[in-house]
Formats: structure tokens, C-alpha cells, sequence
């Protein structure tokens, strides 16, 4: 059986939307999955959400993207940035992963602390395409970026992507480097639906896996050879009685 290789867009904390996209897709122990990052904050399930990633990858290849989200939890379990502003994280979702970790013994803490640490910053394959949270700066690409947390943070990749002139040929001077780079890039953490779409997009050669899951948006999970994509039910039928990011 050929090996398909599936990208997972945004999940934050919405395991419900994880098991529905992860079954409509037929997932077998075959098939790589790369996660995108932000597994938490916004609905009430992150620390399942960790829970459940890990013993994936027992069964499983998987490769786990660091999001911004993904930082911000593991700063305040460890305590270890004496910045951290927790009033700002409280209003991005952080305030339902606070509440579901009250739930949550010391021992599992420490082990999903030591899954946050181990988390990637980008993935590379071996056909040159590029598997990163939110994106990068540097012209020459991700391995000579100045500046880790970009990684992470960044949004002027898909800014850019967005506002490109479509008419400019990829030889040209004026068109932006840091397309050169890959034969296609993945990210998530700009929704889509802040431009009115639910479905995975692509400008340049850059695809947004990312279809608003901790909004009014679902979960994606899409082929990266085929792009055929399934996607779970928007999260607030999935949560109900939650307001996820909203």
C-alpha cells in the first residue's frame, strides 16, 4: 500500500473535530501525518488533544509542528518567561486550557511539557516542500533565519502570498524570494475564514491549511500529493455549549 502523506491543519484543543476528520479520511497506521501545530487554546480539550497526539505517534509516523499556541502553553507550565503576559493569552484561548488543566495531576503535566519541548519548528521532505506553523523572513528560507520565533509568529508569508501579483513570473527580480526556496510550503495559523473561506487555500506556492477551527471554521486534514482534503463539522457544532475563540 502506497504511503499517503497528510497534513493537519489547526486543532486547539478541538479533539472532537480531530477523531471526526482523522476517520473521514481513513487514516491508517500507514500513512505520515504532519500536524501544523496550535493543538491548544480556544476549545475545552487541549490537554486530550496532547494526550491523544502522543499515543498517536506510537502507532503512527508523525511529525508535530510548534505553534504560537503551543509556546504560549508551555511558557506557563514551566513558569519560565518572566514576560509572559497571561491577560493577553487568556483573551486567545488561553483561559479554557488554564480551566481544563485544573483537571489535569503533575505527572501528566511534565509529560506534556516534554512533548511541547520536542516539538519542531519547520520539517523539510524529501521533495523540497517545507511544513511550517506560520512562516519565515529570511530570503534564503528557514535555515538561516535570524529569528526562531517567526517560525511561529510570522504572517507576512501569507500576507505576501495573498497580494502577489499573479501576473509577475517566478523569474523575475521582483518576485519574492522566499518562494524560491520550496517546491510548496504548508502553514496554518492565519485562518482562512478572516477572508471569508473554509476550505484549504493556495496562493503562490503557499498552501493555508489552516480553516478556522478555533472560530466558527472546521478542522482540515488534506493529502499533500492529491490535495484531496476531508474536513470535520464547523468546532462550535462540534462544542456547543463553548465559545472557542469567538
Amino acid at each position: 500500500m502506497q504511503q499517503r502523506i497528510l497534513v493537519v491543519g489547526d486543532i486547539h484543543g478541538g479533539l472532537l473535530a480531530l477523531q471526526e476528520v482523522l476517520a473521514s479520511a481513513n487514516v491508517s497506521s500507514n500513512d505520515k501525518l504532519i500536524f501544523l501545530g496550535d493543538y491548544v487554546d480556544g476549545w475545552s480539550q487541549s490537554p486530550q488533544v496532547l494526550d491523544f497526539l502522543i499515543n498517536l505517534q506510537e502507532r503512527q509516523q508523525c511529525i508535530f509542528i510548534r505553534g504560537n499556541h503551543d509556546q504560549l502553553l508551555l511558557d506557563w507550565l514551566e513558569k519560565s518567561d518572566a514576560n509572559f503576559n497571561e491577560e493577553m493569552w487568556f483573551k486567545h484561548g488561553g483561559e479554557a486550557t488554564v480551566n481544563a488543566y485544573k483537571h489535569i495531576s503533575a505527572e501528566k503535566k511534565l509529560i506534556h511539557i516534554e512533548f511541547l519541548k520536542a516539538l519542531r519548528n519547520y520539517y523539510i521532505d524529501n521533495q523540497n516542500r517545507l511544513f511550517v506553523h506560520a512562516g519565515f523572513t529570511n530570503l534564503n528560507g528557514v535555515a538561516f533565519e535570524y529569528f526562531p520565533k517567526l517560525f511561529y509568529w510570522d504572517r507576512t508569508l501569507w500576507e505576501t502570498a495573498l497580494c502577489l501579483d499573479k501576473t509577475i513570473e517566478t523569474s523575475s527580480p521582483y518576485y519574492p524570494k522566499r518562494f524560491t526556496n520550496y517546491n510548496e510550503i504548508f502553514i496554518g495559523h492565519t485562518p482562512v475564514t478572516k477572508i471569508n473561506e473554509t476550505k484549504p487555500l493556495k496562493y503562490a506556492n503557499v498552501w493555508n491549511v489552516d480553516t478556522g477551527a478555533a472560530f466558527f471554521g472546521p478542522l482540515t486534514i488534506m493529502d499533500v500529493d492529491s490535495k484531496e482534503y476531508w474536513q470535520s463539522k464547523p468546532l462550535n457544532l462540534l462544542y456547543p455549549d463553548e465559545k472557542g475563540r469567538n
